[in-house]
């Protein structure tokens, strides 16, 4: 299930020799038994989903539109919220945001502001009409940039007759099965450091990506959770602007991002990385109340000689617990650093803890003393299958 954002989000999934790569579907869709639900806390844009759809079937899946459920909740992303997004990042120059420019942001915005249109609308084409012309005169009015009505109501138009089966409340579909016993995943879309509230503001995405967000943007009762899973790199990555304290602007970090393909999934923008950051993740940890961890991309700190962790950072001789969001702050903060012996050995293979490197364990180890959360699951490789699972 997903709860908020949009198509902005990437996730992928190497199995059996193939990728998939899911944007606003939830990947649980892979398992061809499953129901996909998105939830009323998302944004979404019926042409790009389509697409979606028609590129995961192309890969191997099947009936896949068939096996999704939308909220009549959620609200509709279309072309002028993208052409805005593009215009409001120009406009900021070297001060831009980093946005993926799928206008996500302008249609939380208008949904905050209570002009947004819903999946709901879709359901009376003539109200439908009414609010897209109106939408597109306030914006073209603000901003002082053409937008075609017509087109917009055209195109989603087209994608109508497919989206109206799929629609539904779909708060009570996961009660229903909450109260029969299946079992359901709820899907994060972003870092919890990209949280609108709780992130690196303004170098944020625009909606609740913590844990709470799930039980908001689906309409479950936040009891309903029975385990949250925490997952993060053995190394930090971030994609666009913002503060990155252990980042690696050097020959090194563009080593890390060749050999861990860090790419984004959704922009191809290449992502910034760095040294692991333990104070982040264990903010994260505290914030989220999160049960343990799945530590993904071991394997590409293979060959490194030292492996360092960031364990503290100091602003103005203080220790401090989270990641400061000014910029003075950021200039002056300093962080604190633990080495590792790294490992040559190749780990991909293995399928057990004992099994990999000694050296290998230790920074394991590290890493869930300085997080205070249990690691129980080790991504040694890009496939599913290449994981250990820590007793």
């Amino acid at each position: 299930c997903r709860s908020t954002g949009g198509a902005n989000a990437g996730h992928t999934i190497y199995t059996e020799g193939r990728k998939f790569v899911f944007n606003l579907l939830p990947s649980g869709l892979l398992h061809e038994t499953t129901v996909g639900v998105i939830g009323n806390g998302t944004v979404i844009d019926p042409v790009s989903l389509r697409a979606e759809v028609a590129q995961l079937e192309a890969s191997g899946l099947k009936n896949v539109l068939e096996r999704v459920k939308i909220s009549l909740h959620a609200h509709l992303l279309f072309d002028y919220h993208k052409a805005i997004d593009a215009e409001l990042e120009r406009r900021k120059g070297k001060d831009k945001l980093g946005t993926t420019c799928k206008g996500i942001g302008p249609c939380y915005e208008d949904k905050i502001a209570r002009r947004g249109i819903r999946c709901e609308d879709l359901l009376d084409v003539e109200l439908l009409k009414e609010k897209i012309i109106a939408n597109c005169k306030f914006h073209s009015g603000t901003l002082n940039i053409d937008l075609d009505a017509d087109a917009e109501f055209e195109k989603i138009m087209s994608v109508r007759e497919d989206l109206k089966p799929l629609l539904c409340d779909t708060r009570i579909v996961l009660l229903d099965a909450m109260k029969n016993g299946k079992k359901i995943l709820f899907e994060g879309a972003q870092a919890h450091h990209l949280d609108i509230d709780h992130g690196t503001y303004p170098f944020v995405t625009s909606s609740n990506v913590s844990a709470g967000g799930i039980s908001t943007g689906l309409g479950v009762p936040p009891k309903s959770i029975s385990t949250l899973i925490g997952i993060t790199k053995a190394y930090t990555t971030r994609v666009g602007s913002g503060p990155f304290p252990t980042e690696l602007d050097d020959a090194f970090g563009d080593e890390i991002r060749e050999k861990g393909g860090e790419y984004g999934a959704v922009t191809k923008r290449p992502r910034r990385c760095g040294w692991f950051d333990a104070v982040v993740v264990r903010n994260a940890v505290e914030f989220n109340g999160l049960d343990c961890i799945n530590l993904t991309k071991l394997d590409v700190l293979t060959g490194v000689a030292e492996i360092k962790v960031a364990t503290k950072y100091k602003l103005d001789g203080h220790e401090i617990r989270t990641v400061p969001t000014t910029r003075k702050a950021n200039h002056k903060l300093e962080v604190e650093y633990e080495s590792f012996l790294g490992w040559e050995e190749d780990i991909s293979s293995a399928k057990s803890f004992e099994e990999l490197p000694e050296n290998a364990q230790n920074y394991v180890k590290a890493l869930e003393k300085f997080i205070k959360c249990p690691i129980r699951v080790i991504g040694v490789g890009m496939d599913r299958n290449e994981l250990i699972y820590c007793k």
